[in-house]
């Protein structure tokens, strides 16, 4: 073979290495999957949470794909846990979650972790001790809870005067946020000399609320308001005190300005509720996780908190 005949060939397969890949490129290249999983999709606001996160992967295309998934009802853990582990089956980039319990999800959440996928929790926070017991750093996304459940029950305290009895509806009662919406209502209903007659949960859900404020209403005929931990709750409440005719005597509040909320609202059957803006939380968590991945950020480096604003409604 001549010189020139084997300095072409050298040419040529030099040529076809330039135009193939290096291994791995086209997975640098590839769009970030992001997994957004929430807490029940019968819930209203976590259909807004979707839609929000749904917007804003669609104007940003490019950039990551997005998987929303939820489960049936506010208290499946276990079904929600399946879900993750499908998720880290299928090789997602990134989690963001909404934690339908704030314990139970974390071994989960470290089996993501040591599978490589960058997690971000929203709305309801992960256990401080829980997380510390498997080692991990995962950062939050949301609002301070007790300081929009005060905000709600300072406006109602303006209508009680000191001894006047209050119920509080709480929902699932090993979750962060619900704890912290209960603290946030007792700080006000202490300030104001309200008499808290029970905190009860009804688990978030609308039917269990129906129960629970009819049971605390036939107990207390006296009863002035029923403080409850999320707008499901409050509509329960609303049908009992419909049904028992207290309307008009005994005041309700909720917590996430839902849309069924706001007729209710219109109407003085709800006098507060408070707006902590689902759709902002899944897209903060989501572009937390997108920037993480894309800049290779290990998950004990991710930011501690990111707080949420949330704001007091009324009619």
């Amino acid at each position: 073979m001549s010189v020139r005949s084997s300095l072409a060939k050298s040419l040529a397969l030099l040529a076809v290495v330039a135009l193939c890949p290096a291994p791995g490129a086209f997975a640098s290249q590839a769009k970030p999957k992001v997994a957004l999983v929430m807490k029940s999709l019968a819930n209203e606001f976590f259909l807004t949470m979707e839609d929000g996160a749904k917007a804003h992967q669609k104007k940003n295309a490019g950039d990551f794909d997005l998987i929303a998934n939820g489960i049936k009802d506010e208290t499946d853990t276990a079904a929600q846990i399946k879900i993750i582990q499908q998720m880290i089956a299928e090789k997602v980039d990134a989690l963001v979650l909404a934690p339908a319990d704030s314990k139970a999800l974390v071994p989960v959440v470290k089996q993501a972790v040591d599978a490589g996928i960058i997690v971000v929790n929203i709305d309801n926070q992960l256990d401080g001790g829980a997380l510390k017991e498997k080692g991990l750093t995962v950062p939050f996304v949301g609002p301070d809870n007790r300081m929009g459940a005060k905000l709600v029950g300072d406006y109602l305290a303006k209508q009680l005067k000191a001894g006047d009895k209050v119920g509080i509806l709480e929902g699932v009662s090993t979750t962060f946020n619900a704890q912290q919406r209960t603290a946030g209502f007792q700080d006000s209903m202490k300030a104001c000399g309200a008499v808290v007659v029970g905190v009860q949960s009804a688990q978030w859900e609308m039917e269990q609320a129906n129960t629970v404020a009819s049971a605390m209403l036939r107990e207390h005929p006296d009863l002035k308001a029923l403080l409850c931990g999320n707008d499901n709750m409050a509509l329960g409440a609303v049908a009992a005190v419909k049904t028992a005719g207290f309307t008009g005597k005994v005041k309700v509040v909720g917590y996430d300005n839902i849309g069924a909320i706001k007729p209710l609202l219109a109407e003085g059957r709800v006098l507060a509720t408070a707006d902590q803006f689902a759709a902002d939380q899944a897209v903060f968590g989501i572009d937390i996780a997108v920037k993480a991945v894309k800049e290779k950020t290990p998950q004990a480096k991710l930011p501690g908190m990111v707080q949420t604003k949330v704001v007091l409604v009324t009619k």
